[in-house]
């Protein structure tokens, strides 16, 4: 990022080479939309293009880059629920009678569906932290909270799964 940062053309390509397919699937997991997350992914890097002047040196990369992902995704989730507020849409109720195999395609759906019902702040804690591998202080930093904070939302997160899902045991 620094070589892009001073005026290296070729250091952006290498950066979107190496982190788009990560920030690609962070996005999707949070949207839910292949389609969306394709555009947040471009809106991210076009904003690390905007940006690369206030990029730090010594900052990493990787946890900046995700923040301006996670803002994208936020942005887009609030703008739908507007959206949804002003569309008449039908009621979409998740699928019953799930399989306990993990593999079931209705199964996956299932947890899919219940993962995009949870507040986005939960949604952004649980995804980082089971789907990234993210520790509690890493996506604190990243929100601007305490590692705490961080574990807090990604509890409630859980709860909240274990609610929507009934009999089925989430892994912590």
């Amino acid at each position: 990022m620094e070589r892009f940062r001073d005026g290296a053309q070729d250091a952006f390509e290498d950066l979107f080479a190496r982190h788009a397919g990560r920030v690609q699937g962070f996005l999707a997991r949070m949207v839910r939309d292949g389609a969306l997350a394709e555009d947040l992914l471009q809106a991210t890097f076009l904003s690390v293009i905007r940006s690369r002047g206030r990029y730090e040196p010594g900052t990493r990369f990787t946890p900046w880059l995700m923040t301006i992902a996670a803002n994208a995704a936020r942005d887009a989730l609030r703008h739908q629920r507007h959206v949804d507020a002003y569309a008449s849409t039908e009621d979409a109720t998740p699928p019953t009678g799930l399989a306990p195999d993990a593999s079931d395609p209705s199964l996956r759906r299932h947890l899919l569906d219940a993962l995009h019902q949870l507040h986005p702040d939960h949604r952004e804690a649980v995804v980082l932290s089971k789907v990234e591998g993210w520790s509690f202080d890493e996506i604190g930093a990243l929100r601007g909270i305490s590692a705490g904070a961080a574990r807090l939302r990604a509890h409630r997160g859980y709860e909240k799964l274990r609610e929507l899902l009934g009999g089925l045991e989430v892994a912590r």
